[in-house]
């Protein structure tokens, strides 16, 4: 039976992160104990993100990872990400989801094409009409070298399954006119540092790296983003997301949860590494500044 979760009440989606043993296999007892994580949090549970490097797994994997979690029947929302560049691939994969107990996806834009508002408008409405579920776009031009043209999302906005967009492009005038051009579109930041300044700014909530980390106090953090409350720990709060994003994500955040004892094993699939990150001390002052929150 397939919760009827309302998506708007989940302000927090934590991108989780795919953990793996010390020969590099999936760890699914961890994940396991990460989905319970969450739960306890109440936040969503985005799968196979970026970071939780979903294009570097299999596609035996990918159905693991997703049916496995599946079956843990957690008590918040799942979200599968979808992302590539092969359209028909892309149009399978969302076939193959759409029979198992989850509540919503994650379309990513084409990767390296460098589509047009043309060619992402046939990409998103493909996608978005063999979906079943709600589904949020992903707007993050620092990963497919494109942003989605604003002509595109006026083009699907009165699509019955466009719910939401994840803005990362780190720019707030981006963000501003994706919501003038999609009054009703639920717009959340795809980045961790800006959720105070989206939150002013209209976002119904975050798309997080660092819930993986700090679930309790990330999701305190975006309620009080929310709320209007502007404490003192916003500075602090940038510097600790600084420090996840030292090299490239997910590389940071899972040496941390390693270090936490969260992880097994900090591994992560080529091309990326946890050997990149050659300093840590940065990390661990951002988890005891952080975990003092709570």
């Amino acid at each position: 039976m397939i919760h009827n979760f309302n998506l708007d009440d989940y302000a927090l989606w934590t991108a989780l992160v795919t953990p793996f043993d010390q020969q590099g296999n999936v760890d699914y007892d961890t994940l396991t104990t990460l989905v319970s994580e969450q739960e306890a949090a109440q936040n969503g549970i985005l799968l196979l993100g970026s970071t939780g490097e979903g294009l570097a797994l299999t596609l035996k994997e990918q159905q693991g990872i997703v049916e496995h979690v599946c079956q843990l029947k957690p008590s918040v929302p799942l979200m599968v990400a979808v992302g590539g560049s092969n359209l028909a691939q892309q149009k399978e994969w969302v076939s193959y989801c759409n029979q198992l107990p989850i509540h919503s996806y994650l379309l990513g834009s084409p990767l390296y094409a460098k589509p047009g508002a043309v060619g992402q408008t046939h990409w998103y409405e493909s996608l978005l009409s063999e979906s079943a579920h709600p589904c949020m776009l992903y707007n993050v031009p620092g990963r497919s070298g494109v942003s989605i043209p604003i002509e595109t999302i006026e083009n699907l906005k009165a699509h019955p399954n466009l719910w939401a967009l994840k803005e990362a492009s780190g720019n707030i005038t981006q963000f501003e006119a994706y919501r003038q051009a999609a009054p009703n579109l639920a717009l959340y930041s795809g980045d961790d540092a800006l959720m105070p300044y989206f939150a002013q700014a209209g976002a119904k909530g975050l798309v997080s790296v660092a819930a993986n980390a700090w679930p309790l106090q990330t999701h305190e953090f975006v309620r009080r983003s929310l709320s209007g409350q502007h404490p003192n720990l916003f500075a602090q709060w940038t510097r600790a997301i600084n420090s996840l994003f030292a090299v490239a994500n997910p590389i940071p955040v899972k040496v941390l949860m390693h270090q936490q004892g969260r992880l097994n094993s900090p591994l992560l699939r080529p091309p990326l590494t946890h050997l990149e990150l050659t300093q840590t001390d940065c990390i661990t002052t951002a988890n005891d500044t952080i975990l003092s929150w709570h």
